[in-house]
Formats: C-alpha cells, structure tokens, sequence
C-alpha cells in the first residue's frame, strides 16, 4: 500500500512541478520550489523506498514512512500558513487619500 501512496503522490509532485513552470503570473523562488515541490517529491520518493525496503529490513522502513510523514507534515504546514498570510495580505484594504 505505501508503494501505491508514494507513486501516487511523485505523480502529483510532478503534475505541480509542471504547472508551476507553465502559469506565468508568478516567479517562484526557491522557498517555493522547495516546500512545494521538491520536498514532497523527496517525501513520496523516500515512501517508496520505504515500501520496498520493508519486506528485508522492517524497522528501518518504518522509520522511512515516519521521515515522508514529518516532511509532509511540514510542507503541509507552511504552504497552508504561506496561503492563508497570501489571502489575509492581498485583502487588507487600502486607507483612502
């Protein structure tokens, strides 16, 4: 089942990956790179592994499915706060002059 979730998941880290490169409204740097790309790659990535991994070497590979959560969770967290500090600033109004 990990095996699955982490196939899964790099198929939708590279589906992100795609569409961050083709909008055009926004540069992202490399935070966003980062949180919203490249670390969940890793973490899906590392899942598959883990899965793998699991049948000759069991505590190891859980140890990997408990990194892929902590970097997801992470990423999680961030790119949540990064979107709702985005909607609170890009609402704030304007004081009339």
């Amino acid at each position: 089942m990990w095996e699955l979730i982490g196939v899964c998941g790099t198929t939708y880290a590279g589906t992100v990956v795609r569409r961050m490169r083709s909008q055009s409204a926004y540069k992202p740097g490399f935070e966003d790179w980062l949180l919203h790309a490249d670390l969940p790659f890793t973490a899906y990535v590392l899942l598959v592994f883990s899965a793998f991994r699991a049948i000759s070497h069991t505590r190891g590979a859980l140890f990997g499915v408990g990194a892929a959560g902590l970097l997801l969770l992470f990423s999680g967290i961030h790119n949540a706060w990064d979107a709702v500090a985005y909607h609170v600033m890009a609402n704030i109004r304007r004081p009339t002059e």
